[in-house]
């Protein structure tokens, strides 16, 4: 079974489209939107677990200049 979460992302002002550019080219995001809110970009993020999802988040999302924050909601049930 294949594992999903929602990575939502916080940016620096002004880089959301860097940011969102660098994110379209992670193995393992199966989608990225620039978003309103209180979050700026929320990206879609699949693995075989929930180890792979970790190891995406933290080795691939999280080193990308621009990101301030992230917060990521792991599915736990997909239709």
């Amino acid at each position: 079974m294949t594992a999903k979460a929602f990575v939502l992302i916080e940016t620096a002002v002004g880089k959301n489209k860097e940011v969102a550019a660098a994110l379209k080219n992670v193995e393992g995001i199966r989608s990225v939107d620039v978003v309103t809110g209180p979050y700026d970009i929320i990206a879609v993020v699949e693995g075989r677990n929930l180890n792979n999802i970790g190891d995406i988040v933290t080795s691939e999302i999280h080193p990308v200049p621009g990101i301030s924050r992230t917060v990521t909601c792991l599915a736990l049930q997909t239709s």
